[in-house]
């Protein structure tokens, strides 16, 4: 089994990052992708995105069977709702495993939620995304988008054996699409890619990230 690296592995954290200062961009206003608004916030961060992270998900697009569609559910965090998150997460395994010292904890809760510090998304170098057809209408594939490893018995894993051969198919053509655009998968969720960030650089063995947390919003 290929091993699994966790945002909270510390050689995560050591990557070293030379920010390029590429902006960000409203994907929103770029023709084929598509951008669902289930997570939409006032600022629209949600559906922004490195300019070259935005390039490639365009030529994503085009290694899709041409009745499907990319459907991106979440683009750049800002950091302070990435510690909210994360904050958030912490206290609930803290809640439910008193039995776990903090060093546990903080694993058990990056299998999941990214730590700040190291957070892809806050980056704006990742997105959370999946299938759909022309229509709009998503494919299956498995779980939900953002379902947990407990609420999913780990069927969001991106290679887990416990979801059906239809839904397993449907997370291979995404993958093909993705990483044939120079995208990475983190493991434990099938729809988060990312491109320019520390976790990419370590599992594409790059020098450095070319990513760190993003500026403001284009017109803030």
């Amino acid at each position: 089994m290929t091993e699994i690296v966790l945002l909270s592995d510390r050689r995560i954290a050591e990557v070293l990052v030379r920010e390029c200062g590429e902006p960000l961009v409203d994907l929103r206003a770029m023709e084929p992708v598509r951008v669902d608004p289930r997570l939409a916030d006032e600022a629209g961060a949600f559906a922004h995105v490195r300019l070259s992270v935005g390039h490639r998900l365009v030529a994503a697009q085009t290694h899709l069977p041409r009745e499907l569609r990319l459907l991106v559910i979440e683009g750049y965090r800002p950091v302070a709702l990435q510690e909210r998150y994360f904050s958030a997460s912490l206290a609930r395994h803290r809640a439910g495993h008193a039995e776990w010292d903090d060093e546990r904890v903080r694993m058990e809760t990056s299998r999941y939620v990214s730590p700040p510090d190291v957070a892809p998304h806050t980056t704006g170098g990742a997105v959370d995304l999946t299938l759909c057809t022309a229509e709009g209408v998503e494919l299956p594939m498995g779980t939900s988008v953002n379902a947990t490893p407990p609420e999913s018995d780990e069927a969001c894993y991106t290679d887990s054996p416990d979801i059906s051969p239809e839904a397993r198919r449907n997370r291979r053509t995404l993958a093909a699409a993705m990483t044939s655009a120079g995208f990475v998968n983190y493991p434990t969720e099938w729809w988060h890619w990312s491109y320019g960030d520390r976790y990419w650089a370590h599992v594409t063995g790059a020098h450095h990230a070319t990513y760190g947390p993003a500026g403001e919003l284009p017109g803030r």
